[in-house]
């Protein structure tokens, strides 16, 4: 398995990882929405059970955007290596390893730190099409691109 595998597989499970969590604790409000609807005790119980609704609304568009990050990210075919910077490249630069997938934070594989960032954002898009040794800047930083994978 390439590094770059490595690193999609990395992402894919934390991916994964999340959109399990947050089904569990979308069964868990229902759950207690239910424990609670069962209750008869007045404005306490009421307010209770809107509490879980809010709950419940805002885990459910939590899991919507872990589940569309998903479907984005399984786009990217982690053996296709290209010459030039596209979606699902892994670039290494002066300032450290970049992987241009879904915005998705950082991790460390072997020792490596690498930063997934999306196409979208504004060094996602200075990074697009460039070459190995080609530089973009953003925010007085200069990136030069040393190796895509």
């Amino acid at each position: 398995m390439t590094f770059r595998q490595k690193v999609y597989e990395h992402y894919l499970q934390l991916i994964n990882d999340k959109i399990s969590l947050l089904r569990h604790t979308m069964n868990d409000l229902k759950e207690s929405s239910e424990d609670e609807t069962k209750s008869t005790a007045g404005d306490k119980h009421e307010t209770a059970l809107a509490m879980l609704q809010i709950e419940q609304k805002n885990v459910s568009q939590q899991l919507k955007e872990a589940l569309d990050q998903k479907i984005l990210f399984e786009q990217i075919n982690p053996t296709l290596a290209k010459q030039e910077i596209t979606k699902g490249s892994l670039i290494k630069t002066n300032n450290g390893y970049l992987f241009l997938s879904v915005a998705l934070g950082k991790i460390v594989i072997d020792g490596i730190t690498i930063i997934a960032i999306s196409p979208r954002s504004p060094l996602g898009q200075k990074l697009i099409g460039l070459k190995v040794n080609d530089t973009a800047e953003i925010n007085g930083i200069k990136y030069l691109v040393e190796n895509i994978s």
